[in-house]
């Protein structure tokens, strides 16, 4: 039957969505109106609180909280705002096109989204429970949301823009979504765009970035309101009015605890405040964006034990945070190099940091002496040896991912020899990890005379990678071999492998459905999200493609994936120009599997 258009009424949604991979438990977005309405649905909080009709920072009542509704307007009326910045006409930016990454010569072109409806994506995208279980996923639905092309048709150009960044953070990258919202002039702010701005802002650790939003806080979040405007005066030079304001935001018992305690730190780092904060979280029993912004924008790092209970976005975002040392920052960049926030060259840049501030006499102990090792090491055993001992000290799946990051370009440096079977599987994984394609696919001919476990894990992972995989073994008797070998659960390696060769056209239509019926791998189950993908690659849409990509990908590992999600994920990829990203997906489900 023939996919309809992504054309899709609201009502259509309705029944769609639901049978998507995954939809995220968030409370019923309001129908997005018309570009001359602005839409006031609200995202959920960064912290993981229950869900409130409106977004803002979590904020603890102090102790001893009586309940009185007396505002703090009524003890002290804080400064008027400032008059609002005038544009002159020459610094107008378009709101019809932002974004921080030119699409030219990239497969997304110059109009990713066709004719798709920006309601419908913006649904899609508000729905979409990050993280995913796929990292190249991640970047290709990072680099689509930051195209610098026209918003699409059926949105407000503005809460299209608070749409992507909300996804951003959501999916912890709070530098790309800071750029969106930096892209858009503040007095067309829409209050989705201020609710969206203010959680931008706590997640860069930029306190700031919260004063050309005083407007709109006042209007749309008035617990935090005198708050922020207290560190607004702080560090306007207004250090008396901060003060004042900050003893009287006590008085009232609104707001206190450990979230009163934060802003007054950051109205003590102001000029001429004479004010010194101690901060105690042994009260604190979870970490909101509040406290996670401002404790961070002061330099200070919250307890492991609300660390290790933070969500993974998160964790990315202390992963990026300026003020902290490279060594603060290492554990939370395993998490966001595995989201696929970070990049190889990041995980390398951090540790070459710590390895220039360790003393000299202690670095033979530390794994920054091992990441020199793995690439300069006197010979081939130092360096895999020192490979293996970084490999080792993952203790997640998402650090795994990440340690194979990175040493991914110290594998490239290791000549493919079949008598490293043991190393073999790993050092693939790495490259790949990285997107090296083409070195790891000189290792097929090694892996082929290798025995049956190392080889299969090896091949399953080349055949999909490989930039041209005809000169890997492609017949129907060794994807049965491997098939017949296969001790996953339910045969989990061997339905994503089967998907990702039918999604790239490396087996025939007829072999796949031959494999798909005889081992009852669910390949060729159908949906309402399969019949958008298909829709979407058959109208030209790579944008629409990745959004609707990452939304299939909804899982928490591989292992938990439908292997039909993966069949169409890679197949609408490959339709619309982005085959590299189709073999990066098909090969990581092999790797993390």
């Amino acid at each position: 039957m023939r996919a309809k258009p992504l054309l899709v009424s609201a009502a259509a949604l309705a029944i769609a969505l639901p049978a998507l991979a995954q939809q995220a438990a968030q409370p019923q977005p309001a129908p997005t109106p018309q570009p001359a309405q602005p839409v006031t649905a609200s995202p959920e909080p960064l912290a993981a609180q229950p869900a409130r009709p409106v977004a803002r920072p979590r904020l603890s009542p102090a102790p001893g909280d009586d309940g009185a509704t007396t505002e703090l307007t009524d003890v002290l009326l804080p400064p008027p705002p400032p008059p609002p910045v005038e544009y002159p006409a020459h610094a107008r930016r378009d709101p019809w096109v932002v974004g921080a990454l030119d699409p030219s010569g990239t497969p997304l072109g110059a109009d990713p989204w066709r004719a798709a409806s920006g309601a419908f994506l913006s649904t899609l995208m508000r729905r979409m429970d990050a993280p995913i279980a796929s990292r190249w996923a991640h970047m290709a639905l990072r680099n689509a949301l930051l195209a610098r092309v026209r918003a699409p048709r059926h949105v407000n150009p503005v809460d299209w823009v608070a749409e992507r960044a909300w996804l951003l953070l959501r999916m912890g990258e709070a530098d790309a979504a800071q750029l969106l919202v930096a892209s858009v002039d503040t007095d067309r702010f829409t209050p989705k765009m201020v609710q969206v701005a203010v959680q931008s802002a706590l997640a860069s650790a930029d306190p700031p970035a919260l004063c050309p939003l005083e407007s709109g806080i006042r209007r749309y979040d008035p617990q935090v309101r005198p708050l922020v405007s207290a560190m607004c005066s702080a560090l306007g030079g207004e250090p008396e009015s901060a003060a004042a304001q900050i003893d009287n935001a006590r008085r009232s018992r609104r707001i206190g605890g450990i979230d009163l305690i934060l802003a007054q730190k950051v109205v003590g780092a102001g000029a001429n405040t004479g004010r010194a904060v101690t901060v105690e979280w042994e009260p604190v029993d979870h970490l909101t964006a509040w406290r996670f912004g401002l404790a961070t924008a002061t330099g200070m790092v919250p307890p492991d034990r609300l660390l290790r209970r933070a969500t993974p976005r998160m964790r990315a975002f202390q992963a990026r945070a300026p003020l902290l040392s490279p060594q603060q920052r290492l554990q939370s960049a395993m998490i966001a190099t595995g989201l696929g926030v970070f990049s190889s060259q990041s995980m390398i840049d951090l540790y070459s940091l710590i390895y220039d501030a360790t003393d000299p006499s202690d670095l033979p102990q530390t794994d920054a002496w091992q990441v020199r090792q793995a690439f300069v090491g006197r010979d081939r055993d130092t360096r895999l040896a020192a490979i293996r001992r970084l490999l080792d000290k993952a203790d997640s799946p998402l650090e795994r991912e990440a340690m194979r990051a990175l040493v991914a370009r110290a594998a490239t440096l290791v000549d493919p020899d079949p008598e490293l079977e043991r190393d073999a599987p790993e050092l693939v994984s790495a490259m790949l990890a990285a997107g090296y394609d083409r070195q790891a696919a000189r290792w097929g001919s090694a892996c082929s005379e290798m025995d049956d476990a190392a080889g299969d894990r090896c091949w399953a992972m080349l055949v999909l990678a490989a930039p041209d995989g005809n000169d890997l073994d492609l017949s129907y008797r060794r994807i049965t071999g491997f098939i017949g070998r296969d001790n996953s659960r339910n045969r989990a390696r061997s339905a994503l492998l089967v998907a990702g060769l039918a999604g790239l056209g490396r087996v025939n239509q007829s072999s796949a459905d031959a494999l798909n019926r005889r081992y009852g791998l669910g390949i060729g189950r159908r949906s309402t999200w399969t019949r958008m993908i298909d829709g979407a690659a058959r109208l030209g849409q790579p944008g629409t493609v990745a959004v609707l990509a990452g939304t299939g990908l909804q899982a928490p590992s591989f292992e938990r994936l439908p292997s039909a999600q993966l069949f169409h994920a890679v197949l609408t990829l490959k339709r619309t120009g982005q085959d590299y990203t189709a073999r990066m997906i098909a090969a990581e489900a092999l790797s993390r599997t």
